[in-house]
């Protein structure tokens, strides 16, 4: 679906054309549940088991049950803030309201195509259609938190562990130790890149809203083809308000809370060196990334730099050279 600007733009808005719907809720979550499930699993399962002292499996996940009921108050509030704020006043604000009595100075996109094309849909119905959009996104992203909320509750409970039996000088024991350590970082890294990319995606969407390309793939080849030909066209925006900026900056934050948690707690330890520096380093060229979109002419490429090597390390977040093997050799030198 389009629609013509008052400038005479022509732009894209229709519904499977938004970065932030399709991606987002098509493939990165998806694939941001079963990288907790499976990093969850594998620590209740296996990686706890093998480092407990005791390594009774029944009273191991007790331990681990009593971990996640202690932040029960924590799910609450989240799923109050996903509920309230992201979902129903956000929808009220963004959504509602403009399509009610119009205003608010947000830019058309597939949501309010009704206050500018109501032959295509009418008010009614886009009121609807939002609403169910707004609901169901806001339960996504509470289950999108709550993982996060369970990546935390494993570093924490991994470094506990750790710190209870340090006094262990068990060669085997160690190797297991960093295994599992690197197991669990390797996860959360995955996780991470993909909380980086849902918020490059909403933030990208709305950037491109804003903006004078005609739909968003021509937008940001047009972008990167201005750093070598000195054309700012793509660049020119128009002031519209633009609340996705902030709720993508929130992602972004809380995303990578969780992963220099774990960087401290888990890879300050020379034998993390090499791996937590590569993991690092390319979160950083994402963010960096996120934060520099429509920022200047050019900044696509910047940002799809950094998009395929965080592709590659969901596949490989070793970035093909270190090995759990190494743990042990590292240590057995040591």
């Amino acid at each position: 679906m389009t629609y013509g600007r008052a400038d005479g733009v022509v732009k894209q808005v229709g519904f499977l054309w938004a970065a932030n719907w399709t991606f987002v809720f098509m493939v990165f979550l998806p694939l941001f549940f079963a990288f907790v499930t499976e990093l969850v699993t594998f620590w209740k399962d296996e990686g706890r088991l093998k480092l407990t002292a005791q390594g009774d499996r029944v009273e191991s996940d007790e331990a681990w049950a009593r971990n996640v009921e202690s932040s029960s108050y924590s799910f609450w509030a989240v799923f109050l803030i996903c509920v309230l704020f992201a979902g129903l006043f956000q929808w009220i604000g963004v959504s509602l309201i403009p399509l009610m009595k119009g205003g608010g100075n947000y830019a058309t996109d597939w949501g309010s195509l009704a206050i500018v094309r109501p032959e295509v849909i009418s008010v009614p119905e886009a009121v609807v259609f939002t609403g169910l959009a707004y609901l169901y996104m806001c339960l996504c992203f509470y289950l999108f938190l709550v993982g996060l909320i369970l990546l935390y509750t494993v570093v924490h409970d991994l470094w506990r562990i750790g710190e209870s039996v340090s006094s262990r000088p068990e060669i085997d024991y160690q190797h297991e130790l960093n295994e599992v350590s690197l197991r669990v970082m390797q996860g959360i890294f995955r996780c991470t890149v993909l909380g980086v990319l849902i918020a490059i995606a909403m933030k990208v969407q709305s950037a491109y809203l804003t903006s004078s390309g005609k739909n968003i793939v021509a937008w940001l080849v047009g972008d990167m083809s201005s750093a070598f030909y000195g054309s700012n066209d793509v660049s020119d925006a128009i002031g519209y308000r633009t609340p996705t900026h902030y709720s993508s900056l929130l992602i972004v934050i809380s995303t990578c809370v969780v992963f220099v948690y774990g960087s401290i707690r888990l890879g300050i330890d020379r034998r993390f060196c090499m791996p937590m520096w590569r993991m690092s380093a390319v979160v950083t060229l994402l963010v960096a990334g996120y934060l520099l979109i429509d920022a200047f002419a050019g900044f696509s490429i910047l940002l799809t730099v950094g998009v395929l090597l965080a592709i590659y390390g969901l596949f490989d977040p070793g970035f093909g050279r270190w090995r759990a093997s190494e743990l042990g050799n590292n240590q057995s030198v040591s």
